[in-house]
């Protein structure tokens, strides 16, 4: 019988239980995003951990991909506005797996009340490192993007062509580019996002991005990627091989799962 992946990506531990990291440089989170308050659907139970089910969802965006064998839910704390510390039942890098995307942990747990007390910091208080061993996480410390606001573009980055391999569109296993494609800029959100009718992204959807070039023009993806898979990253691809600078999106086009709309929103690209 196939294992359910809560047992195979999600940690469950409340205890920091990573050697060392003394040394080695300071991460940075990108964003934390409170995604669901006590809406987690039941399917959380299978897909994420035991007992997810109705609890918060909060993905946490980190500057580098991360060592999954580091990352604990003790790892992390979240902290209220009025100062109440909330409870991380668990942490999954699910669904955001595929190759280059493993910059994204998601956190399930009581984090505050939206109307009441919402959650305001998250920090990282144990050792996670990241994939290359070359930074520890442990002190970073970023703000919680509220309830009722929309996602936002928080990372993009040029990716190898040869880098990029095509899943079966299943959670966790997003599609590639078409063969013909010259170029490809891999885009992350604060959380997941769909369309406003709950489907997958499609062709309009495709036509919201425009990529800035450094000689001035921008230009729009022929195609886009990784679809299909639920999580919070896009694969822009694009038939020009001229340098790539920035990455927009348009306002108003894609909800959250809590169903709030994106901003405006852009970011620079990372070479």
């Amino acid at each position: 019988m196939q294992k359910p992946v809560n047992e195979i990506a999600a940690n469950l531990d409340a205890t920091d239980r990573t050697p060392g990291g003394a040394g080695l440089a300071q991460g940075r989170l990108l964003s934390a995003f409170f995604g669901l308050d006590n809406k987690l659907p039941l399917l959380a139970g299978w897909r994420v951990c035991s007992g997810a089910g109705g609890k918060d969802g909060m993905p946490v965006v980190f500057d580098r991909e991360v060592d999954v064998k580091t990352v604990e839910a003790g790892d992390f704390v979240v902290v209220t506005r009025g100062g109440v510390r909330g409870s991380v039942h668990c942490v999954t890098v699910m669904p955001a797996a595929d190759a280059g995307e493993v910059r994204t942990v998601l956190l399930v747990g009581e984090f505050g009340s939206a109307a009441t007390d919402p959650p305001a910091t998250v920090a990282v208080i144990g050792n996670l490192i990241s994939k290359d061993g070359q930074v520890n996480y442990r002190g970073a410390k970023t703000q919680v993007t509220p309830l009722e606001a929309g996602p936002g573009l928080v990372f993009a980055e040029i990716v190898a062509l040869d880098q990029v391999k095509a899943g079966d569109g299943g959670w966790g296993a997003g599609s590639g580019c078409p063969a013909d494609t010259k170029q490809i800029v891999r885009v992350v959100w604060a959380g997941g996002v769909r369309r406003k009718d709950g489907d997958e992204v499609g062709d309009y959807e495709r036509r919201q991005y425009r990529v800035e070039m450094e000689v001035g023009k921008a230009v729009t993806p022929f195609a886009l990627g990784d679809l299909q898979d639920g999580d919070n990253n896009h694969l822009l691809c694009l038939d020009t091989r001229e340098r790539a600078k920035r990455v927009t999106f348009a306002a108003g086009v894609l909800v959250d799962p809590n169903r709030d709309a994106n901003p405006a929103t852009a970011v620079e690209i990372s070479h």
